[in-house]
């Protein structure tokens, strides 16, 4: 049988990392690779109990069909939270999504056309690349440094008339892969230039709750409410495996948003909104993430001192990041990373090679670490065996 595929389909791929990774699956394998939060971060028991009293006291609600919308007293808890970004919204603004993935995969469907401009940071976030891909748009890479998305090259690429810029994506905070944060400099040069040139911004903030020391700057939706979609998760503050996230719209977007939600999948299992309802009552998160983030703190550290040690002289250089689950690398003028991570699995230590971030021309010699699954132990030993891997190919 000869299925006649869609055009979007034939845009569809297999993640280019997970296809990488597939050779990391070696039993020994000591992983930088993966994007997964800590197993030890779960909250477990909190999650049993929060579960036993969802099924006693309103089991038949919370295994039935559920509004679209999403659970209203989440919604409430949602827009409270918010606050701390500096950021004032409605509950009504409020969608339940499965996974802040799929409030990507919602916004191509309604925001993009075949050749719509969109403009991306660089390097850029695998999966909305991915939810962008089958939409057909042409992807547009801004300049960006240390400190996020260049405003001048931004504005420059904004484009005009029908050719302009549907949003610009961007994650602030701790960025993936990069593990950047955007400066409040930078985040208020990027709000002007998208208030002045009406360019919707759409940012993704799974990792804005796992700062080290103090708080990223508030938020860019903040700055600009009217032209901002706002995506956050529980996926990294509770657990992956719950899939549920969230994104908060203008009410001028939201119903649109809305309806696309309902042809996907009616709503996000409404068994799992009401635990994560009921595990966030009486101040757990506040207790909770805490714990988070001083372990992420520790084992980045221990990466970092890991990083000066093992690999002094042999002409690397990373960032330092004050949060989030990764750090990005640059190797030696000439080494690219795909190579080099056939000699580290040899070695018995794997990583995540740069290009597939990138939008446009890729850099060919930058790797993404992630420091938040090894032990401080795994990350000695898998920094060692990682420079015995360079100096080979050097």
């Amino acid at each position: 049988m000869n299925w006649n595929l869609a055009r979007r389909a034939e845009k569809m791929n297999p993640s280019v990392i997970r296809e990488i990774l597939k050779v990391t699956e070696k039993p020994g394998i000591i992983s930088f690779a993966g994007g997964l939060p800590s197993p030890l971060t779960f909250p477990i028991d909190a999650m049993r109990e929060a579960s036993e009293r969802v099924l006693k006291d309103d089991g038949k609600a919370a295994l039935q069909y559920a509004a679209s919308e999403g659970y209203g007293p989440l919604r409430e808890w949602v827009a409270q939270d918010l606050r701390k970004q500096g950021m004032s919204v409605s509950p009504d603004q409020v969608l339940i999504t499965t996974g802040s993935q799929q409030g990507l995969d919602l916004l191509a469907k309604i925001l993009i056309d075949a050749g719509s401009r969109i403009l991306v940071e660089t390097p850029t976030y695998l999966g909305a690349l991915q939810a962008f891909t089958p939409m057909e748009p042409t992807v547009v890479s801004v300049d960006s440094d240390d400190h996020g998305v260049d405003a001048a090259d931004l504005r420059a690429k904004v484009g005009t008339g029908a050719d302009k810029a549907r949003f610009v994506y961007l994650l602030p905070n701790f960025q993936n892969p990069t593990g950047r944060t955007m400066t409040e400099e930078r985040r208020a040069a990027v709000a002007q230039v998208a208030i002045e040139t009406g360019l919707p911004i759409i940012e993704d903030n799974p990792y804005g709750d796992l700062w080290f020391d103090a708080p990223p700057a508030p938020s860019l939706s903040s700055r600009h409410p009217e032209g901002s979609v706002y995506l956050g998760s529980f996926s990294k503050i509770l657990a992956p495996g719950l899939r549920l996230g969230y994104l908060v719209a203008p009410k001028a977007l939201y119903p649109k948003l809305l309806q696309a939600k309902q042809a996907a999948d009616l709503h996000t299992p409404s068994f799992n909104q009401r635990v994560v309802a009921e595990v966030l009552k009486d101040g757990f998160i506040e207790r909770h993430v805490p714990t988070i983030r001083a372990l992420y703190k520790q084992q980045c550290e221990a990466m970092l001192a890991a990083l000066d040690r093992e690999m002094a002289g042999l002409g690397l250089s990373w960032n330092r990041p004050v949060g989030g689950m990764f750090l990005w690398v640059q190797l030696p003028k000439g080494m690219k990373a795909v190579p080099l991570l056939e000699k580290a699995v040899e070695k018995g230590v794997a990583f995540v090679p740069g290009f597939a971030f990138y939008a446009g021309d890729a850099n060919e010699s930058t790797l993404r670490l992630s420091f938040v699954t090894a032990t401080v132990d795994q990350i000695n030993t898998g920094m060692a065996a990682l420079a015995a891997a360079i100096r080979e190919s050097l």
